[in-house]
Order: structure tokens, then sequence, then C-alpha cells
């Protein structure tokens, strides 16, 4: 298809049917590129808008786009999005009866379906449509599944190879949000597509907070994180099965809304957990690694890992789920050493052993990092980032450095003298003059640095012993029931005064946003959560009746540009960010009408506060009197006497400011040319006549010049 047929396009069929009038990196140039029939890779980050590099030419291309996506659980979703947006798609898979897959097989034939989503599994039973008389083009979702290099890898997915043999002609997109160099190369020559251009868009979620603490006490601490978001809907993944089955029953005890999701329960139940947590009836979800894979729910808030993750792109994938929308969300993460050594007990006898461990010491050093975490994970994907990124944990709470020679070496003293046989609990109590079985049984508590470390704390000497292992001055003997060995660098500690820097320890706080902006925030929002709950609401009740999720009327982020647009016409609703012509269409009068009422509401309530300010004044009370009355400031009065003296309320306004100062401020209006604010005044008269005074001398020239 030459370019000048489609190009023109592109920005229409984006805006008619997505509602945004511009695209993200890299989108449009993939979209050409596909609609030129070239074979694509595409690497974006959850949320970046993978979707759109194919929905779109599924929309210009006379023929059906097919998508090959890996849970079937999901296809509904995914189609329900389409069909929200007006495209007209499908799914395909063994769940339907033969007579559904019959209709959509017609459908593909009458070329009256842009977009088909099929399980690779699901391929066979589309053998007689899956030529170049129906297909204009595939996409490959999820697609670092097809390698052994990646870190969810699904042999259904190696067959897909077939489709470039049997398909020649028709372009070919493979698109996943994680994939590092190895899995990249795996991915075209497993699919045939060895020429195909390399799309790699920044991984840089700059909305996701990204913190990491010790498990010390992470149900407690989860406790407190969910308790400071009520009504968010969050992920929190978990190594087992029985993990996520103990901490749903913990949360439940404080009546927080939990379900378990993990592979012990039947497809059904899975299944419902799923939709009821698309659908908002389940606010928070502990699961397994299963769970969330190609789930477009824009509007979970936050993602916690109860335990560390195998590797750095099954994390980053994870944590992508979180906050789609572009609104803020956070990733938290807790890490010990016992999640290392199960990980690791998990990777022993594996195919690609070497591979898993290698990965997983990565991830184990991103989460004991003590540098910018974004830095970190950015890094791993070939990203360098220039600056700190001031929203990760380190950047926020920067860690001391303090000279951590003498600690260092009664660590790696004590680990000689235990003869490198014990693990890190058993050294931190040598050290600590624990009287444990643990420590008298061997008779460890008779050699010379037993409790030379009693001032400081359990944690604490956990935290200097972690990253003496960091720093290569220790190394944890896996093979030898994880006991402490010491290296060759420890030897320069030891015996040749070598100087060792430490970090203190710290504790990872929650900060939000700019606390010199916080009242500023606080006060904005305040003003919009009313309205955005009423939308909210209104959204909630037009997704039961049309049985879809909610976020798929609208995400987060576009109520929330609608509560600070307020649009009344279509002419306005159609520019927010996420309105296409299906939406307005649909849902625009219903939300127009409830801002017009919200605003007649506060309109009505502004009149009866003054009428209230007003039967105050008229008893005689005092601007002081009312203003404590009404638990108002008294600037508030002021405004409302002025008001009240502009609609001709018999106010004595010069009881509140002189005739004289009235003139002056005359004066000062002609001269400053009529500002609309009251600061230039304040600045013209040098602060010496107060904020209420100019308002009400305002009201009473506004008032003269009316007559």
């Amino acid at each position: 298809m030459p370019k000048t047929s489609y190009h023109t396009q592109l920005l229409p069929t984006l805006k008619k049917y997505f509602g945004y009038d511009t695209f993200r990196p890299q989108q449009e140039e993939i979209i050409s590129a596909v609609l030129e029939k070239k074979d694509g890779l595409v690497i974006m980050p959850t949320g970046g808008g993978k979707s759109v590099c194919f929905q779109v030419p599924s929309l210009i291309f006379p023929k059906t786009t097919l998508v090959v996506s890996p849970l079937i659980a999901l296809m509904k979703d995914q189609v329900d999005g389409c069909n929200a947006n007006g495209i007209a798609a499908a799914y395909f898979n063994s769940s339907q009866s033969s007579e559904e897959q019959q209709e959509i097989i017609s459908r593909v034939v009458q070329q009256d379906l842009k977009l088909l989503y099929v399980a690779p599994e699901s391929m066979a039973s589309l053998s007689n449509i899956i030529n170049e008389t129906y297909i204009s083009c595939i996409a490959i979702d999820e697609a670092h599944c097809i390698s052994s290099w990646g870190h969810d890898f699904r042999p259904s997915y190696q067959q897909l190879g077939f489709l470039k043999q049997q398909l020649p002609d028709t372009p070919i997109i493979a698109l996943t949000a994680t994939a590092d160099k190895a899995t990249r190369s795996d991915i075209v020559a497993q699919l045939g597509i060895p020429n195909a251009k390399q799309f790699i868009t920044s991984f840089d979620r700059k909305n996701i907070s990204l913190s990491v603490r010790p498990a010390d006490g992470r149900v407690e601490q989860i406790l407190n994180f969910i308790a400071k978001r009520p009504n968010s809907s969050g992920i929190i993944y978990c190594l087992s099965r029985k993990t996520t089955e103990q901490l749903v029953a913990k949360l439940k005890t404080k009546k927080i809304n939990a379900e378990a999701y993990h592979a012990g329960l039947t497809f059904n139940e899975r299944t419902k957990v799923q939709e009821d947590f698309i659908f908002d009836k389940t606010k928070i979800v502990c699961a397994t690694i299963a769970f969330g894979m190609g789930i477009d729910k824009s509007n979970v808030r936050w993602v916690i890992h109860y335990n560390m993750p195998k590797n750095i792109e099954g994390y980053y994938q994870e944590i992508g789920r979180a906050g789609r929308d572009g609104v803020a969300s956070n990733a938290l993460l807790f890490h010990s050493y016992a999640d290392v050594i199960q990980l690791r007990r998990f990777a022993e006898g594996a195919s690609n052993e070497e591979v898993q461990i290698a990965k997983l010491e990565r991830m184990k050093q991103f989460s004991e990092a003590t540098t910018c975490r974004r830095k970190i994970l950015l890094s791993y994907f070939g990203e360098l980032l220039a600056e700190n990124c001031g929203n990760c944990d380190v950047c926020k709470s920067p860690p001391q450095v303090f000279d951590g020679t003498i600690i260092a070496q009664k660590i790696l003293s004590t680990v000689a003298r235990v003869k490198e046989n014990e693990a890190i609990g058993v050294l931190i109590d040598v050290l600590r003059g624990a009287k444990n079985a643990s420590v008298l049984d061997k008779g460890l508590d008779q050699i010379k640095t037993y409790g030379i470390g009693q001032d400081i704390s359990w944690k604490d000497w956990q935290h200097y012993i972690i990253q003496l292992i960091n720093l290569g001055y220790a190394e944890i003997a896996f093979q030898h029931h994880n006991a402490i060995h010491l290296t060759e660098f420890s030897k320069n500690v030891l015996f040749h005064k070598a100087k060792v820097s430490l970090t203190k320890p710290i504790e990872l706080v929650e900060q939000i946003g700019n606390p010199k902006e916080k009242t500023k925030k606080v006060k904005k929002e305040k003003r919009s959560s009313e309205l955005f709950e009423r939308l909210r609401l209104l959204r909630h009740k037009l997704a039961l009746e049309e049985n879809i999720p909610a976020y798929l009327i609208f995400s987060d982020a576009t109520l929330q540009e609608i509560v600070d647009e307020r649009p009344i016409t279509d002419h306005d609703f159609i520019h927010i960010s996420g309105v296409g012509n299906r939406k307005l269409e649909v849902y625009g009068a219903d939300f127009m009408n409830e801002i017009k009422d919200f605003n007649q509401e506060k309109n009505s309530k502004k009149a009866n506060t003054h009428k209230v300010t007003y039967e105050l004044y008229q008893q005689g009370l005092s601007i002081d009197e009312i203003s404590e009355k009404r638990n108002l400031k008294s600037t508030t009065i002021f405004s409302h006497i002025a008001k009240l003296y502009s609609e001709g309320k018999p106010i004595n306004i010069y009881d509140f400011v002189s005739p004289s100062e009235v003139e002056e401020i005359k004066k000062a209006k002609v001269q400053l040319d009529s500002p609309p604010a009251l600061k230039p005044y304040f600045d013209h008269f040098e602060a010496q006549i107060d904020y209420f005074k100019i308002r009400l001398a305002l009201a009473v020239v506004e008032k003269e010049e009316q007559t």
C-alpha cells in the first residue's frame, strides 16, 4: 500500500477510535512500517501503547489482523476494549461453541472483522482462513513467551514459526514489554523474521515510584501501605500458593477486600477472581506470577512484591501493570536472603540453570542497591539515565556513607573464626553474644569475637553483612548450606588495613510529592475529588449496564482531565484525551449532564453560603464573629460581603473600607489597566492596603461604573 494512500488517515483514525490527538514515541513509525508490510519487533513498556501499533493498521487494512495472545481468559477483556472504541473485534478459542466459532470464521471471510484474537493452541482450528486471502497482518503479543531465554517461556508459542512460511508477504509484528538482547534475537529467529526492524522505546515509566524494603515485618508494612490507599486497586505477587492464601486471610481480618489467585484454583475460580478484579468488585489480588499478563486494567495504582522476583524482566513487567494510564502509581518490593536461596533452588537442575542464576544475581543486586534504582533498571535493558530519577526510595532518602572498616573487620574476623561454616544468622548471633542452641551447642561462645557487637542491632548487622557480600568482601556458598566465605578482598581488610565504606541503614518511608507543594496539592485535590467521585460512580453504573470493566469506558487519567476541564459541549468533550467518536456518542451526554448538575449545585451552594453570611450580618454580628460562627476565614467572609454589596444588598461597605482608600484603589485601577487579580494592587500599594480592603473597594468601584 503506497504511503500516500494511508499516511493522512493515521491521526484521524487515532482520534476517531482512541480519542488521542497525537501518537506516543515511535508508534507512528511502527504503524507506518506495518502498513508498508514490513516485519517488526516492538519492545515497549506495559502501558506504552503496544496495542495501538497493530490496532490502527487493522483499521486501515482491508482484511483481518490476527492477534496471537497467550491467555484465553484475557481475550474477552481485550475484545471488549476494542468494541468499546467502535472497532469490530472478536476472539476465537476453545470456550466457544462450534456455532460461535463458525460465525467468527464467516465474519473473517466476509471482511467484517478487523481484529481476531486467538491463542496459539487454537491456531489449527483456523487453518482454512490463515492465508493471505483473509489475513492482512499478524501480531504476536507477549512475544517473549516464544523464547526459553525469556522470563515466561511457553512451548505452545514455538509453533508460530509456520506463520511466515505460510504467509510470506504478510507483515508480522511481534510485541513484548520485556526482552533482553538474547531474547530479542531468539524471537526474530524462531518467528522466521530475521530482517524485522527492531523498535525499542524508552523503558522509563516515570509515573511509577520504586521502593525496596527488607522483608522484616512485611505484613504490617503492607497493611500500613494499603491503609493509605483505601480505594485503590493493587496486586501483591507472592512466590507460593500458600503465601497468597495466608496473606489474603490476614488482609480479610482487617476488612480489606482481597482474593487469592494461583494455579491450585480451578479454571472457573481463577476466571472469577480475575473478572472481579477487572470489574472493580475485588480491589486487591494476592497472586503468583501467573496473574496479570495481558490485563489492560488501567487503574491499578500499585504493585507489591511480597517476595523477590527471579529476574529483572519479570519484575519490570509485573510493576508495569500499575499506572498504565500514566497516573502516579507505586511499586514496592520486599527482599530477603531466604527468597534468594529459594529462587536459587528453583533454578537448580533447569536446562538454562546458568542463565537463571545469573539473572537472579542481577535481581539481587538491584534489590540491595544504594544508588538510583531506575538507573539500574533501565541500564539492564540498555538504556542510560543521565540524572537520578528522584522517584525511587534511594533518591528520596539517600543513604549515609561512613567509614565501616572496624565493623567490616569484626564481621570478617568472625567468619574466619567460625571456619567459614556458618550462615548470616549464626554470624549475627555470635557478634551479638546470643545464648541460643545454634551458638552454644557448637561452642561458638568461646571464640574471641563472641559478643563484640552487642551495641549494634540484629537487623543492622544483617544490613552490614549483606553490603560486604555486595562489595565482594565475602560471598555466600550456596552449595554449603549458605555459609559465608571469605574472598581475596577479605585479606586486604583483615591484614593490610584496607578501608571499607558502608552505608547506614535507613528507614524507607513513602514520600509523595514535594512537601512544599503538599498544601497546594491537597487543596486542589479537595476541589476536584467530589466531582471525580461522582463521575467515577457514573462510570461504574454505565459499566454495570454494559457488563464491561469501568476503565474501558474512560481511564482514570481521562476522568481526571474531564474533571479539570469540565466540558459541557460536544466540541469540548471530544477534545478530551481518550474520548473518541464512539465514546462521545455513547457516553458524552451522561457525563456532560452530570457536570452541569454538579456546577448548578455548586452555584446554588455558593448562593446559600452568601445568604447565611448575610443573615448573620443582619443580626449585627461582626466579621470576626461571623467567621467564628461559620468556621470560615475572615477573608472568605469579606469576599461574601463584597459579593452581597455587588448584588445590591444593603451593606454598610464603608464600615470596612474608608472612602479615601476606595479613591486610591480607583486611581490604581486605571493606572494598572484593570488587572483581574488582586496582587498587582497589593504590590502597587507596597502591602500597605490589605487584600480584603482591595476586594471591597473594587466592589464599590465596579458598582459605580455600572450605574
